[in-house]
């Protein structure tokens, strides 16, 4: 018997996926493979599609304490992601669901709705102590599935009715679809959006994040937001050392010329089952770069596929973090973005009156 490529079913396929197969996870304690078993029994060409489930959330506040991270509070509409990042940080995280951080990740996601109500529960807390909260920090909320479940616009309407300061990050067009409830959040200085972009070469995004909107259509999401008196910082995250790093200054123009006031960067990380995820995704689709591109990623973590100490995770170090830093630092200054965003207000953070109460009559 042979194993079968990909580690997939027979007769399976993938179409615009980031992975290439299902991985097993960390905590699983049984690895299973594919094989073919030598019966030459002709099987059902099928397609490897999306399935959402949903879960009743119980809690929708979630902190850290992370002394790198500008923020220390977050909630997560969704589990998993269907924009298929093959170099996705939180690919991992669906391995406490007992799925694979490979395809599972991108293709059995789990949908929380109503996470406003247990939000708005939160918030009004006698113990809650108001602080920006932070959306998209681990999946995207605004990935396909958004637009047939809301959970995010639920988790929007709850917020802005506290006002309550807030921070998006996304790479999903479907963001334009809120504007009429986050123009007020932003003219009121409670909201600020992050809009990832990697490369402006539409190939290369189409391999290695294959279900999120083009290049150009992400530039076009700044410029609507913008208009709409959105601030919105551009993220190039991640940035892949010998694949998309030579492309830092041409999208860092191409971002304040669609109206971006503000640009930060990180580079590729790793961790635990991305590595060789994004490994096996390189062999595949860039064979020629694969070594060089791996060399640099260790080159910047010590040796390793990763280092996860606090302060060097997301930038790295030695020359070759140096140089992307440099070039980034002086590219900022010299198209006049900011490496800051000013701080959202907490001062106007007020719940609103709970359904049922009276005390609106007096």
């Amino acid at each position: 018997m042979t194993i079968k490529e990909n580690s997939l079913l027979q007769g399976q396929r993938l179409r615009a996926r980031g992975a290439i197969d299902n991985q097993t996870g960390r905590f699983e304690p049984h690895t299973r493979t594919a094989y073919d078993d030598g019966w030459e029994i002709e099987e059902t060409d099928r397609l490897v599609k999306t399935e959402v489930r949903t879960e009743v959330p119980r809690s929708a506040l979630s902190y850290n304490r992370s002394p790198d991270l500008p923020f220390d509070r977050s909630v997560n509409p969704y589990r998993g992601c269907e924009h298929g990042c093959v170099y996705c940080f939180a690919r991992p995280s669906h391995a406490f669901l007992n799925l694979s951080p490979g395809l599972d990740f991108e293709t059995r996601l789990i949908a929380r709705p109503g996470i406003g109500a247990v939000l708005d529960g939160e918030l009004r807390a006698k113990s809650y102590r108001v602080a920006t909260v932070a959306l998209g920090t681990n999946t995207d909320p605004y990935q396909p599935c958004e637009a047939e479940y809301g959970v995010m616009r639920e988790i929007l309407e709850v917020l802005s009715a506290h006002q309550h300061p807030t921070a998006i990050t996304t790479k999903g067009t479907l963001i334009e679809r809120d504007l009429d409830i986050l123009a007020p959040m932003a003219a009121a200085g409670l909201l600020r959006v992050g809009i990832s972009v990697t490369t402006l070469d539409r190939d290369l995004s189409r391999k290695m994040e294959p279900r999120a909107a083009t290049p150009a259509r992400r530039l076009e999401t700044i410029r609507r937001l913008t208009a709409a008196g959105i601030p919105v910082r551009a993220m190039l995250a991640p940035v892949v050392p010998g694949l998309t790093d030579q492309e830092i200054e041409p999208l860092l123009e191409a971002v304040a010329e669609a109206g971006a006031q503000a640009a930060s960067f990180i580079a590729l990380r790793l961790p635990l089952e991305v590595s060789p995820l994004f490994q096996e995704w390189l062999a595949a689709h860039y064979p020629d770069r694969a070594a060089k591109v791996m060399g640099r990623v260790r080159e910047m973590h010590g040796g390793r596929d990763y280092d996860a100490e606090f302060g060097k995770r997301m930038r790295g170090q030695g020359v070759w973090a140096d140089l992307m830093a440099r070039r980034f630092g002086v590219a900022v200054a010299r198209l006049g973005l900011k490496t800051q965003m000013p701080p959202l207000r907490c001062d106007l953070f007020c719940p609103p009156l709970a359904k049922g109460r009276q005390l609106a009559l007096f």
